[in-house]
């Protein structure tokens, strides 16, 4: 084997070690890409960081993508509770809000979280004008006193 193989061959060895002491000590996997008992433990240390008045950005940047969501709209304010996995309750490989903790939004900033903040979502009363676009652009827009017959008339 001539030295400047053998150089080569030493080099790429040495450039290979390095790259994967790189990705050991420097790649952070995303929350979602962990098995559920490391996502598990870390929301449940993240929850210990979060204050209120925190965007939901900067939850989801933080805590990444949530097991569930729901959202509400009210005449003052859009709400959004979002759910994280946090404790075991039963192996049946299935997450389960029972299984979260509850984030809940006020117009995207974070206002409660915890086992009751789901029951107070719960009892926010949802919009009742919803404004849907394509009713406005309608000149003959059906309501509950026109039929469709009476409106092809107009």
């Amino acid at each position: 084997m001539k030295p400047s193989l053998s150089f080569l061959i030493a080099s790429m060895f040495i450039a290979y070690v390095v790259f994967a002491i790189t990705v050991v000590l420097v790649y952070e996997p995303r929350p979602e890409d962990r098995s559920w008992q490391d996502r598990q433990e870390f929301n449940h240390q993240m929850l210990s960081e979060i204050k209120i008045g925190q965007t939901i950005e900067s939850i989801r940047s933080k805590m990444g993508r949530a097991d569930f969501t729901e959202a509400k709209a009210t005449d003052e304010a859009n709400f959004q509770i979002m759910f994280y996995r946090t404790h075991h309750v039963k192996s049946d490989g299935k997450t389960t809000r029972d299984e979260c903790t509850p984030l809940l939004f006020k117009n995207g900033a974070l206002i409660a979280w915890g086992q009751e903040t789901y029951d107070q979502f719960l009892q926010i009363p949802i919009l009742n004008n919803i404004v849907d676009s394509s009713v406005s652009s309608n000149p003959h827009p059906i309501t509950e006193a026109t039929t469709e017959t009476e409106q092809s008339k107009q």
